[in-house]
Formats: structure tokens, sequence, C-alpha cells
């Protein structure tokens, strides 16, 4: 089984655990969603797309199982440095290079590494285009308006 995989059926085992149905199914099409745009961002900026998507899938997933948002990028970074360690998926910099990603991912306005701004980026996507409906937040409008530019949709 591969890598990517492997750590889905984890994640997938996780989620399953939430009572709330609603929100169980709003976590999975978060964390695939952003996982998908992340795979994207990293194929056409020369990034590990595996990788981009390992640091997706894991991204929120201490919010989800916390149930809260409160500090949930850098205790999610901790999360994630743990079921690394125990699946044994990643190498010691691999992993450094996910837990930083999800580490600095709500830091929207603040500019970061490669893989850390790859993350923002496709957090950001998921947000503004699973949704069409909703307004683009503030704090991730300048962000989006880049990624648009990028994208050719601006």
């Amino acid at each position: 089984m591969g890598r990517l995989k492997e750590l889905r059926k984890y994640v997938d085992q996780e989620l399953e655990q939430m009572s709330d149905a609603g929100k169980r199914t709003g976590a999975i099409a978060h964390l695939y969603g952003v996982s998908l745009a992340a795979a994207m961002l990293a194929k056409k900026r020369g990034l590990d797309p595996e990788l981009a998507s390992m640091s997706a899938m894991l991204h929120d997933l201490h919010a989800y199982k916390s149930g809260s948002y409160e500090d949930h990028a850098h205790k999610g970074a901790e999360l994630a440095r743990e079921i690394l360690g125990t699946l044994g998926l990643t190498t010691a910099e691999e992993t450094e290079t996910i837990c930083s990603a999800i580490f600095h991912h709500d830091d929207k306005q603040v500019v970061d590494s490669p893989m850390d701004e790859l993350l923002k980026d496709a957090d950001v996507i998921h947000h503004c285009m699973n949704d069409v409906s909703k307004a683009v937040k503030d704090k991730e409008m300048a962000r989006y308006e880049s990624i648009c530019r990028e994208f050719g949709m601006a």
C-alpha cells in the first residue's frame, strides 16, 4: 500500500469516530479537497505532490478530533508528528516538512517555506472554491487573488 493511501486509511478511521455525521462529512470533504488542491499545486510548483497531500490530510485533524480550532495549527503539527512516528511512513526530514506546513497553515498573511505556502494556498482554495456562494474571508483575500492570478483566473 502506498504511503498516502495508508495515511488516508488512518485518517478515515479517526474521522469515523466523529459522532456528528454532518461534521464528519464536512471534515472528510475538507481534508480530501485540500489534499487534491495540494497535489495539484505541488505538481505546478515543482514540489513533492505526495508530501503535499500528506500534509493536507493531517492539517486539521487535531481540530476535528478535539472539536476545537484553538491553536489548532500548532497542536495539529504535534499530532501529525505523533501519527507519522507511529505509522513510520516518512523520513525525519519529510516529517519536519509536513509538520512545518501544518504548524504554519493558519498564518495566511505571513510568508513561510514553499511547502508551508503550498498548504496555506491549498486550504484557501478549498475554503473559497468549495462553496463559491460564500464571500472570501478578508484574511484570505490577498492569497486567493494571488492563486487566481497563478492559475490565469484573474
